[in-house]
């Protein structure tokens, strides 16, 4: 069957973006110590069966913490959305084994990106806190994704709304009770660094946003993560939504039809290789979550593991995404540094 390719304007037509209206919190999780990929594809004729996959629990070492990591929501008043995010975070709570923690690496809502009309955006945003509130008392940590910018594009047609103090990243940071756009924060024995990996694309960029660090941040970063190794041998677990390192990537597109593998920098990290030669050389850094690829996947490199989690919406609640079924994943965390995890579709289109 031929491909359908859809371009971000049609895809926002299907998603309904265009008749958004207004409507008039979260409980983030608030630590002690704080300081627009477009996608082209379309969902396979047959969905594929997938199990959940994982380990079960391991002897001889004490799991610390469950997470549910549940990232890229892509949540709008309309369509299946909201129904969508109720049924997987009441999938997530029922578990037998259920989570103590969520975490959202980003794309909390479906686009902001693109629209200039702020109500419309805040509509978004009250559908995700709202379910949120309803569906779930436990403690959430949050990043910022890149569909949750607002206006970046929409700027180019409306220059105006630069002129807002939400513009950019400060409707996220409010709506998903935030105090700074990065942070870090301890937790069972665990330390946790929540990244900003979104920013506008760079000279050699087709893609409306690049995977990086900006040098304020990644200054902040390496003293931080120092900080730790120096006082302390505890773990790390860094959370971002565009991924420093997956391979997945590969094939999220013809990223090969110019002889060469092409990936382009807002689909993982553009300064992964800094990130590499820094976690060589500081060896508690343990696990790297993310999400944006809407693809699950589990790398292990240099001791680090990288683990990329499918999407709750799937293919933006269209179906699956490159074969992968709308999905969280459940994480656990041991006291001796190591992790494990379970794919988990949820049976929700």
């Amino acid at each position: 069957m031929e491909k359908k390719i859809l371009t971000r304007r049609d895809f926002l037509k299907v998603a309904g973006l265009t008749a958004l209206g207004a409507v008039t919190a979260c409980t983030p999780f608030h630590p002690e110590v704080v300081p627009t990929l477009e996608r082209t594809g379309s969902p396979p004729p047959v969905v594929p069966t997938l199990e959940p996959t994982g380990s079960p629990l391991p002897e001889g070492k004490k799991r610390v913490l469950r997470i549910a990591h549940m990232t890229d929501f892509h949540v709008q008043p309309e369509g299946a959305a909201p129904d969508g995010m109720r049924h997987a975070l009441r999938h997530a709570l029922a578990q037998e084994d259920p989570p103590e923690i969520i975490f959202n690496t980003g794309d909390s809502i479906m686009d902001s990106m693109d629209i200039s009309d702020k109500a419309a955006v805040e509509a978004q945003w009250e559908v995700f806190t709202s379910i949120l509130n309803s569906e779930s008392s436990l403690p959430i940590v949050h990043a910022i994704g890149n569909h949750d910018v607002w206006g970046w594009r929409a700027s180019a047609s409306d220059p105006a709304i630069k002129n807002d103090p939400l513009y950019g990243k400060g409707m996220a940071i409010e709506k998903l009770g935030l105090t700074n756009r990065y942070y870090s924060f301890d937790r069972a024995g665990w330390h946790f660094v929540v990244l900003d990996s979104t920013h506008l694309p760079n000279e050699g960029s087709k893609k409306p946003c690049t995977g990086q660090l900006d040098e304020e941040q990644w200054q902040w970063f390496v003293t931080d993560i120092d900080g730790i190794a120096m006082t302390t041998n505890i773990p790390v677990c860094i959370l971002s939504h565009i991924p420093i390192v997956a391979a997945c990537e590969y094939f999220d597109g013809p990223n090969e039809e110019s002889g060469n593998w092409v990936v382009p920098g807002g689909y993982i990290h553009i300064d992964a290789r800094r990130f590499r030669d820094y976690f060589v050389q500081t060896p508690s850094v343990r696990l790297c979550l993310s999400g944006h690829t809407h693809q699950h996947e589990v790398l292990d490199y240099l001791g680090v593991r990288y683990l990329t989690d499918g999407a709750v919406s799937g293919y933006m609640w269209e179906g699956p995404y490159m074969d992968f079924p709308p999905a969280y994943v459940m994480v656990n965390l041991y006291d001796d540094g190591t992790s494990d995890s379970l794919f988990m579709p949820y049976d929700k289109v």
